[in-house]
């Protein structure tokens, strides 16, 4: 949008419905993905969709249209008539309504929708799921990164990039919409530009965000008959008598079996990779593997496996990471693996977001299914699945791009890995669990090297949290003084492995459903009375669904030389030691071999001084501070970065009086 240093603060304005509707006709399509990309990332993109759509036709004024007084002060005075009133006005009301998706009034029970979303139930499409297309890999991260920021950041991204808007009228739209803060999501949006470079208004233009260029699918392929099915025949058993009731179930029960049906169609149309694609294709991810397991054409068990994933019954044991979805594929999956590993019979598949495991006994037991995310996996974190667990032990599935696996204990960096065996169908020996919820006296890893068809010399760690899918294990070392800041890489070397040593037995407090955990030294500082240097670190594990948590350590000399380090501070669902909460500051207090306690407080590389108030008020430059400090000192830390703003440590720190 042209600008201009006039501006108008005059009467106010009526917005005719006649110029709104001709506004709202002319930027459709505009306003609908500004909506689409304001609303919480938390709502499918099925419902984003159509709340989208929902909130832009509800913009409309009344027919004796309305009065906007906050509109006109904020449009040039050469610009404030016809339709280009309209389309501000517009603009205004979908950023407020957007914005006030998820707002809840004090006291508002947490377990129901806010109550914006109680007014939008409808539109309502049955039996289909709504979405934009697919982008590749550049929107895909932008829409990662955006996950990442407020509400109000996003729209300021687009306000500017699609938009045109000023940064002055970007911050007063915000303001009049109701948003909390405008000018630290203005700068939000500046960081969301420099990760997206000069292509960001075409890749905001892109399919992947565009909510009126949509794709179709079915929600119960292989339900929905039998729903329909089951509503007809609940509308005749309610003139019959309770006995006749029970006799028409168990009729109706013995119609569905395994061997025919919707499960029997969908197997038949499962789809199956090539053997040599992931060779072959710049996306290795789930996608590229090809069925393997000598029961991939035993059509009777996928058959089975897919009836009990449509319709688990009373006996099927149900587990799912947290956000993931169990509900039956809206098309057919892909084959990824059948076979018999460690005395259970193993189906499994992927479906563009998830991984599901099939599994059952010979015994007749009931079978069991799990789920987990696997959207936008890459190399590493779709390079081996969980498919047996037993006795402390589990038998992984590799990809077909692993040309060597290995195991390793986190806890002795300076043990050599030994040889992992692994058959020709890529499933491994037994590998033992980590030690989660015993002592912690090893931790298992599996190191896995990639062929060198697709990348040379690529080797990597993950570990075993519990789920479907290892945790990818990456390490960033201590500040460096050039430009640009050192980025997370693959935890192998000496430096590496070391820093995980002191890390490794706090990998329990991490959520399940984690994706990746990276740990990163952030600041050394020399301590006082000559004890040496100490260490501090951030280890953040990355969520499959955006979100990430940290823990802070300090690892003094003596812990530096043991198996674990202390967790000074703690935060969950925050941004901080990510791509997009690139500045850190921490603070603990510490105990030297004199018995004189210390306040001690460091920062990431942008830290140019520090700040204490409360038990112990002083003041330092650059980005350490070491301060004698009373017995359960109570302070407030504070730091000042280059770019004038400061910063304070995440989460709650650990009780006061940690000694070395």
């Amino acid at each position: 949008m042209p600008t201009s240093d006039a501006r108008t603060s005059g009467p106010a304005q009526r917005i005719s419905l006649g110029q709104a509707e001709a506004a709202l006709v002319d930027r459709y399509t505009n306003l609908v993905r500004l909506a689409y990309l304001i609303l919480p990332v938390a709502l499918s993109r099925h419902r984003r969709v159509l709340v989208a759509h929902a909130l832009v036709q509800r913009a409309l004024p009344g027919p004796w249209g309305f009065r906007s007084r906050d509109t006109a002060a904020r449009v040039p005075a050469q610009r404030t008539g016809g339709g280009r009133a309209g389309a501000t006005w517009l603009l205004l009301r979908v950023v407020r309504a957007a914005l006030a998706y998820e707002r809840r009034p004090r006291g508002w029970p947490r377990r129901l929708p806010p109550p914006r979303a109680l007014t939008l139930v409808l539109p309502v499409v049955w039996g289909l799921r709504l979405f934009p297309r697919a982008g590749g890999v550049d929107e895909v991260a932008l829409g990662q990164a955006c996950a990442q920021v407020s509400p109000a950041a996003r729209a300021a991204f687009v306000l500017r990039r699609l938009d045109g808007l000023a940064d002055t009228e970007v911050v007063e739209l915000l303001d009049a919409a109701g948003a909390e803060r405008p000018g630290d999501a203005l700068r939000a949006s500046y960081r969301l530009e420099e990760m997206a470079g000069p292509a960001a208004e075409s890749l905001l233009r892109s399919p992947e965000f565009d909510a009126c260029s949509v794709q179709t699918r079915p929600t119960d392929l292989l339900r929905r008959r039998r729903r329909a099915r089951l509503v007809w025949a609940a509308v005749a058993l309610l003139l019959l008598s309770g006995l006749v009731l029970t006799g028409l179930e168990a009729k109706g029960d013995q119609g569905s079996g395994p061997s025919t049906g919707p499960a029997a169609a969908t197997a038949d149309r499962l789809r199956r990779a090539p053997a040599a694609e992931w060779a072959d294709t710049a996306r290795v991810d789930f996608t590229a593997w090809p069925p393997r397991g000598p029961r991939t054409d035993d059509r009777a068990l996928l058959v089975r496996a897919l009836a009990v994933w449509a319709r688990p019954g009373r006996g099927v044991r149900v587990t799912s990471a947290p956000a993931t979805s169990t509900e039956p594929p809206g098309r057919a999956p892909r084959l990824l693996y059948a076979g018999v590993v460690g005395g259970r019979t193993v189906v499994l598949f992927h479906d563009a977001e998830r991984v599901i495991r099939y599994s059952e006994n010979s015994s007749g037991a009931a079978p069991a299914l799990d789920f987990a995310r696997a959207d936008n996996a890459d190399v590493t974190t779709a390079a081996a699945v969980a498919v047996s667990r037993d006795d402390g032990r589990t038998r992984y599935l590799t990809a077909p791009w692993i040309a060597e696996a290995h195991t390793r204990d986190l806890l002795r960096p300076d043990t050599a890995s030994t040889p992992l065996k692994v058959s020709a169908d890529g499933i491994t020996a037994p590998v033992p669990d980590p030690a989660i919820g015993r002592s912690c006296d090893a931790w298992p890893a599996l190191q896995l090297r990639s062929s060198s068809r697709i990348v040379e010399k690529h080797a990597f760690l993950v570990t075993d949290l519990g789920g479907l899918l290892p945790v990818h294990l990456t390490y960033t070392p201590l500040p460096g003084s050039g430009a640009p800041a050192r980025q997370p890489r693959e935890a192998m070397s000496p430096q590496a492995l070391t820093g995980w040593a002191r890390t490794a037995c706090q990998l329990p407090e991490l959520r399940r459903g984690t994706r990746s955990v990276n740990v990163w030294d952030f600041a050394e500082q020399d301590l006082p009375e000559d004890d040496g240097r100490a260490l501090w670190s951030c280890a953040r594990a990355t969520i499959w669904r955006g979100p990430g948590d940290v823990l802070l350590q300090f690892k003094a000399p003596a812990a530096r030389d043991t198996a674990s380090a202390p967790v000074i501070a703690r935060a969950r669902s925050t941004a901080a030691c990510g791509r997009f909460g690139q500045h850190i500051v921490a603070s603990t207090t510490w105990r030297a071999d004199s018995g004189r306690r210390y306040l001690l407080a460091a920062g990431s590389r942008e830290v140019t001084g520090i700040d204490v108030t409360g038990d112990v008020d002083v003041s330092e430059r650059g980005r350490t501070l070491a301060e004698p400090a009373p017995r359960d000192a109570h302070a407030r830390v504070r730091a000042r970065l280059s770019t004038g703003e400061t910063l304070a440590p995440p989460g709650a720190a650990a009780a006061p009086g940690q000694s070395r």
